[in-house]
């Protein structure tokens, strides 16, 4: 067990970066991306003993935490709206013009479905489009055609 212990940290470790921008991608609450970390890891674990590296480690770790979040916005959209508590503090801000173009695009990125929002994320983590597929579970075609609509509809938003 404690081996396998082991070998679970390094894949996380290596994969960390990896978690926390899809987790990013769906919220921009500091509490709600940990948690959705959290979550991820915790399912990564449950899963982590019946991989059966029929697909690489990578496309496993990509696929277990977009449906992390992807269920996770599910089921807020049927949670009570609450009003969170305001912390003065914002480590997400940085006041130069790269990032204000990064929040931007990521601003409109927000706004798109999950399942375009999650072909986005695995293009810009350079990935091939037969990669994206199996993470997505469409064809690399598919991934292919849904980029270019993708693209078209962010310059639509850039316009506005």
């Amino acid at each position: 067990m404690e081996n396998l212990e082991n070998e679970f940290e390094k894949i996380i470790k290596a994969h960390q970066n990896a978690i926390y921008t899809v987790c990013y991608m769906f919220s921009k609450d500091t509490d709600e991306i940990n948690d959705l970390f959290q979550e991820t890891l915790i399912n990564l674990w449950k899963g982590f003993q019946d991989f059966r590296n029929e697909s690489s480690i990578r496309t496993w770790i990509w696929r277990v935490c977009l449906n992390t979040c992807i269920s996770s916005e599910r089921k807020k959209k049927r949670r009570v709206e609450t009003v969170p508590l305001s912390v003065d503090i914002d480590l997400f801000n940085d006041d130069d013009s790269d990032s204000k173009q990064i929040r931007m695009l990521y601003d409109r990125i927000n706004q798109l479905g999950p399942f375009d929002r999650a072909i986005v994320l695995l293009w810009l983590e350079n990935m091939s489009y037969d990669e994206i597929g199996a993470v997505i579970g469409i064809s690399a075609k598919n991934v292919s055609v849904r980029l270019v609509r993708i693209k078209e509809e962010l310059k639509k938003m850039s316009n506005k």
